[in-house]
């Protein structure tokens, strides 16, 4: 049985499409794409009338926590999560537990992600062996096995000469660097960003040199290697600087910004609330200004979310002890549209370049484009729907975010995932 998608606002960024269009589905392909196709006997008919039909999105930074950290979340949850939140291709950072350091892991990670069948999962390999920053993870081994980057996610390797030699091998290899930038020797037990608030609450602070010294070292070190560096859940203005200098010098970098990194500053913090703690942390006015002036004019060229699940038992203790991190992906979709499209900084077409063709570009992957002969993977978006975000309603197992009762624009109504449906949103809601 076929599929055809009739009177969607088809944006594709890697074709220019934006119009309204007929879009069919036979098998896991899309096969024609135009106006008044004609219904098959046979065809499930999806009226997306006054809906965007997006390229599916992809997230370049989530943690599934499977293996060994499941009570937080696993493969299945996650990846009903990613389909509820329009993605159709997640990348799984490595700190897991045992750590994704080997071909064995990555490949229990993707044969449980097949199984499960709802969304692409990409498992990163992580760059020392446990994370410990002390020896290099059998990096060859897991590029045989699959992996489309690797990263120490959590934290920087600290050893720049040993990072160096990773950097080599991914570029010899030609995979990605994800980097997390953070000095750990500067962080010094900070837990939100240094400034007032840190004053006001009483706590340590991560000054935004935490972040930049290590992003400076990175690009240097991408520059000297020939590695493609991408840069995770960039947050300061200085960062936004680098790349673009990084980007004229020829230097194969790039960088994401995460939602609650453009939609929230420390000022927003409420003090006992530990949901407003990540890493890195909020940042200022200005800071978040020049992260939303990067995404539009396209020195930050990826939308990711950095989707973090801790259980409540954690994130119920103080900001001091709770750990860092925020879940996104079923809520991501939802503040890009609402901050950055309707406040005026990106179009829809932007959004799904950075949601969708970026970083498909950037990992080096044959998705983001739903142009006929590719696979099916699409997301139907509703921009005209005003709602609530409440956690109760995820389908992931975390629920730790600050946006509790936060009223946004625009929802996911429906994920086609490989030509198939892994989450439907009742259209006429």
């Amino acid at each position: 049985m076929g599929m055809i998608i009739k009177n969607g606002h088809v944006i594709n960024p890697v074709t220019g499409t934006d119009a309204v269009l007929d879009v069919r589905i036979d098998g896991d392909q899309v096969t024609e794409m135009t106006q008044n196709l004609q219904v098959r006997d046979d065809d499930e008919l999806i009226d997306a009338s006054g809906c965007y039909v997006f390229p599916g999105f992809i997230d370049l930074h989530v943690h599934l926590r499977d293996p060994g950290l499941t009570q937080k979340e696993d493969i299945a949850t996650g990846s009903a999560a990613a389909a509820r939140g329009g993605y159709t291709t997640v990348v799984a950072m490595p700190n897991t537990k045992p750590v994704a350091d080997n071909p064995e892991v990555i490949r229990y990670v993707h044969e449980k992600a097949a199984q499960v069948g709802l969304t692409n999962v990409l498992q990163v390999g992580s760059v020392t062996k446990g994370m410990a920053g002390q020896e290099l993870s059998d990096i060859e081994g897991m590029v045989e096995a699959g992996i489309p980057a690797i990263s120490e996610d959590g934290k920087s390797v600290m050893n720049s000469n040993l990072y160096r030699e990773a950097m080599k091998i991914a570029a010899k290899s030609d995979i990605v660097v994800l980097a997390h930038c953070e000095d750990i020797n500067l962080v010094n037990g900070g837990v939100i960003n240094q400034g007032s608030k840190s004053k006001e609450l009483g706590v340590p602070g991560i000054s935004n040199a935490v972040e930049n010294i290590i992003t400076a070292r990175d690009i240097m070190l991408a520059e000297e290697t020939d590695a493609k560096l991408h840069l995770c859940h960039c947050s300061t203005k200085e960062c936004v600087d680098m790349i673009h200098d990084g980007k004229e010098k020829g230097i194969a970098v790039s960088g994401e910004v995460c939602p609650h990194h453009f939609t929230l500053t420390d000022e927003d913090i409420v003090e006992g609330d530990s949901n407003y703690k990540m890493n890195p942390p909020l940042r200022t006015k200005e800071d978040v200004e020049a992260l939303k002036q990067g995404l539009k004019n396209g020195i930050m060229e990826v939308i990711s979310t950095d989707h973090a699940p801790h259980t409540p038992e954690e994130k119920a203790r103080d900001l001091k002890s709770a750990p860092f991190g925020i879940v996104g992906m079923e809520t991501a979709a939802a503040l890009t549209y609402t901050e950055l499209v309707l406040g005026g900084y990106l179009t829809p077409m932007q959004m799904a370049e950075k949601m969708s063709a970026n970083p498909a570009r950037i990992l080096g992957i044959p998705k983001g484009d739903m142009s006929p002969g590719h696979v099916a993977d699409l997301v139907i978006f509703d921009p005209r729907e005003t709602y609530e975000i409440h956690a109760d309603e995820f389908a992931g197992k975390g629920k730790n975010m600050p946006y509790e009762g936060r009223k946004v624009t625009g929802r996911v109504k429906m994920t086609v995932c490989g030509g198939r449906v892994t989450y439907r949103e009742t259209m006429d809601r």
